[in-house]
């Protein structure tokens, strides 16, 4: 990530928080609409990125082709996407995909969205059909969607299923387990919280679950959401990742570094 990347997410971003409440569920549809139009169009987006371009100018721009289609919210804040400095064009579509994904995720604070999206994950990762169906590059968006819309709809909030939807029409080049890891970490990021993946050789019982939780959540001094992986390979042991952190108290781990000391 470029250093003016840096500073345009973190302008829009701020942007975002001025917003308040008045950022919801439809603000961030609107938002990841627009980011789907965006991609779409090659002209329009190298004439957003464009560094040469004035910024009122390319909010102008935004104004004319978007003004009857995004909420007065989402205008407003893709206006200030629009008007920053981006690195890339990627940087750009990524730019407005967290800003979505974040008033998306303003609209509840429970973790419920978090949870449902890595429930999803788990579901995808483990039928390979399912994941060919959703990530493949000959099927059709509209396809896809309806996919989403049958597995999900009236399952999960619609939070979640706005999210899904969008995730499976604009994956720009990522597999769909990683996009969905990635927006429940934006998705928890928002609420103030972070994703901590436990991987156990065996479903752990509650109170280690919970023992881990209060554990996690005084070093790193934010709340956790905690989504559990069995593993059998594992043989005993945890091993925890969050975010780019990895504490590995896996016997497995232990084993082979043991035999890598041995045969050193």
């Amino acid at each position: 990530m470029g250093s003016a990347t840096r500073e345009a997410l973190a302008s829009s971003r701020a942007a975002l928080a001025a917003q308040g409440s008045t950022a919801d569920l439809a603000t961030g549809e609107s938002l990841l609409n627009a980011g789907r139009v965006i991609g779409d169009s090659s002209q329009l987006l190298s004439a957003l990125v464009d560094p040469a371009a004035d910024a009122a100018a390319k909010a102008a721009l935004v104004r004319a082709v978007f003004a009857s289609a995004l909420t007065p919210t989402a205008l407003e804040l893709l206006q200030s996407v629009a008007a920053t400095r981006w690195s890339s064009h990627s940087d750009l579509l990524a730019g407005v995909e967290d800003l979505g994904l974040r008033s998306i995720a303003s609209s509840t604070d429970d973790g419920i969205v978090e949870a449902e999206l890595f429930a999803f994950g788990s579901a995808v990762s483990s039928n390979a059909e399912l994941e060919l169906a959703l990530a493949s590059k000959l099927g059709k968006a509209s396809a896809k969607v309806g996919l989403v819309n049958s597995l999900l709809g009236g399952k999960v909030t619609e939070q979640t299923l706005s999210i899904v939807r969008h995730l499976v029409q604009q994956p720009r080049g990522r597999r769909i387990g990683e996009l969905l890891r990635y927006a429940a970490s934006v998705v928890a990021d928002q609420s103030g919280a972070s994703i901590a993946t436990i991987t156990s050789a065996a479903t752990l019982a509650p109170e280690q679950v919970e023992r881990l939780r209060t554990s996690l959540t005084a070093r790193y001094g934010r709340r956790l959401t905690l989504n559990q992986v069995v593993n059998p390979a594992l043989v005993g042991g945890v091993h925890v990742q969050i975010g780019d952190d990895v504490i590995d108290g896996s016997i497995a781990t232990r084993l082979k570094d043991l035999r890598s000391k041995l045969a050193g």
